[in-house]
């Protein structure tokens, strides 16, 4: 029998579009001779639709074109298609796949196990599938189990188990399920590069069934989705697998030796991809085609600028250097250097004579209000901002989206200038430590062959060239040593006396955390920033401004 794994890129909401998409996969899959057609979780909708889920007219409208795309499949096709049910009356809402087999759904499977941590609240909408009802269908001959994303995360034990009280995959065995098959919405996330396919090569052995895994692709706010479908044998090896971050139709026989994608090598080959996927994405599905960034000739920026080239094409980016009597040559150089070998677009706006105002007008009345503290930074920040206020013009003028730059070492310490550097729409690097940027910035060059971001860019020492020889580590910890601690601190979720216990010195460890503690309130008010590690800040990550615990 051939399957079709269907992994698509819908967007929320967009339920005409994302019906097409589906219509599209089913016919493509119909046509390479495919008896089923597996499509990913919540389809129909996108996935997470969140609070649409609380405006029954969405539900509605989700329904009816589930009832219309029935009839625009191709009968000699199945499709189990991810979508939202109702329950029962007064019962609240299902997270759903249906099966539809000559222009009628024939079957509907209701998802059990409902994700609630980290970036997930599915319990907040759904209500959960129960166990009596039937997890099985039979197509020519031939019984298919069907499970939907988290019902899949408990069924053997793997340092990705969440540990719920049933295991629906082991009830579809019970019930005869001759193929395994999880529909999922599955973000991405570096640890799960080895973690999630570990886990469903465990599932296929465990059970001796193949196993049919069809995730969604794709970026929608915050998370992005990496697809890497994949048919997995009842040995656990694979014998099939579709690309990651890329919409593909992948039809197989369910036997050994199919088509298999070229996966990325390393975490930062994937972490770029799943950049350029996230930033695409995030600007078309919200109405932009064209982005402006600040070009400061830093690695951060240069980053930014070739992830940005990358997703749009050079010919819809803007870089913006905006020199101050604190800015060296040499960055300025490497900033044109830099659009030059991008091919994106350039210009410079000096931005001292703006400064030099500040200084004139607002130094008399801030020195009227008393002396300046030790580490007063206030004209330091009132560069950032001229330079996020000079950025938003151009954003406001021309339509294009502000991305930021800062990274995820900055963010945490707050090493950053609220309405200024941080002012924009997107924050694309906003998860990559300081140290994994330099590793993401290579990649790049090694795939373009060529320095395209050039090397006295990679060279010198980092600096916000925001007053006199200033370096960043003359107010932060080399970044090799506060990108580790923050790692224990933010991503393990480890206490400072553990962190200090692991060999780290006392008084960096409560330092990190302090500053860490203490700008909560910054990273509230940033945008929007694109998840590649297992803990970033934004929705995953919800600690209280205003709390006074410390560890």
């Amino acid at each position: 029998m051939r399957i079709a794994l269907c992994q698509i890129d819908p967007t929320v909401g967009d339920l005409d579009g994302n019906r097409m998409r589906c219509v599209r996969a089913v016919r493509e899959a119909a046509s390479a001779g495919a008896a089923l057609a597996v499509l990913p979780e919540l389809a129909l909708t996108g996935y997470p639709p969140r609070d649409l889920l609380d405006r029954p007219a969405f539900v509605d409208e989700n329904l009816r074109a589930l009832q219309r795309l029935a009839g625009e499949l191709p009968a000699q096709t199945a499709a189990l298609v991810g979508f939202v049910d109702r329950a029962a009356p007064g019962r609240g809402l299902h997270n759903a796949v249906a099966l539809i087999q000559e222009g009628a759904l024939r079957q509907v499977f209701h998802k059990r196990l409902l994700p609630t941590y980290d970036v997930f609240d599915e319990d907040r909408y759904f209500e959960p599938g129960t166990g009596d009802a039937p997890s099985v269908f039979e197509l020519a001959g031939t019984r298919f189990g069907v499970t939907i994303c988290e019902d899949a995360w408990n069924a053997v034990e793997s340092p990705l188990r969440r540990h719920y009280d049933a295991d629906p995959v082991a009830d579809c065995v019970a019930q005869g399920a001759q193929v395994l098959i999880n529909i999922a919405a599955s973000p991405f996330n570096l640890k799960k590069r080895e973690g999630r396919p570990a886990m469903l090569a465990a599932i296929a052995r465990t059970h001796g069934l193949p196993l049919a895994f069809v995730n969604l692709v794709g970026g929608n706010d915050d998370l992005i989705f990496d697809g890497s479908s994949a048919l997995i044998g009842p040995d656990g090896a694979p014998w099939a697998e579709a690309p990651s971050f890329a919409e593909q139709v992948l039809t197989c026989e369910l036997a050994p030796a199919q088509p298999r994608a070229q996966l990325p090598a390393s975490d930062a080959e994937a972490a770029l991809a799943a950049l350029v996927l996230g930033t695409r994405d995030y600007a078309h599905k919200c109405g932009f085609s064209r982005a402006v960034l600040g070009l400061s000739g830093g690695i951060d920026s240069a980053l930014v600028a070739a992830i940005a080239a990358r997703a749009l094409g050079p010919e819809n980016v803007l870089g913006v250097a905006m020199p101050t009597r604190y800015s060296s040559e040499h960055s300025l150089h490497d900033a044109r250097e830099l659009a030059h070998a991008l091919g994106i677009g350039f210009r410079v706006i000096a931005i001292d004579a703006i400064f030099q105002r500040y200084l004139d007008v607002l130094g008399p009345e801030l020195e009227a209000l008393g002396p300046a503290p030790a580490e007063d930074s206030t004209f330091e920040n009132i560069q950032a901002r001229i330079r996020g206020n000079t950025l938003m013009a151009i954003s406001n003028r021309l339509g294009h989206l502000l991305l930021t730059t800062g990274n995820k070492s900055e963010i945490a310490v707050g090493y950053c200038t609220l309405y200024g550097d941080m002012a924009g729409g997107l924050a694309v690097i906003s998860d990559l430590p300081k140290t994994f940027v330099y590793e993401v910035a290579r990649e790049f060059n090694r795939q373009a062959g060529s320095e395209a971001i050039p090397h006295g860019t990679f060279t010198k020492p980092p600096s916000a060239e925001l007053r006199p020889d200033q370096k960043d580590e003359d107010s932060l910890p080399p970044y090799g040593l506060l990108d580790r601690v923050l790692e224990l601190l933010i991503e393990d979720g480890q206490s400072s006396a553990q962190v200090i216990a692991a060999g780290f010195e006392r008084p960096l460890v409560e330092r990190v955390a302090s500053l860490v503690h203490r700008n909560e309130y910054k990273r509230r008010q940033m945008p929007p920033g694109l998840i590649v590690t297992r803990k970033a800040f934004g929705p995953g990550r919800r600690y209280p401004i205003a709390q006074r615990y410390r560890s």
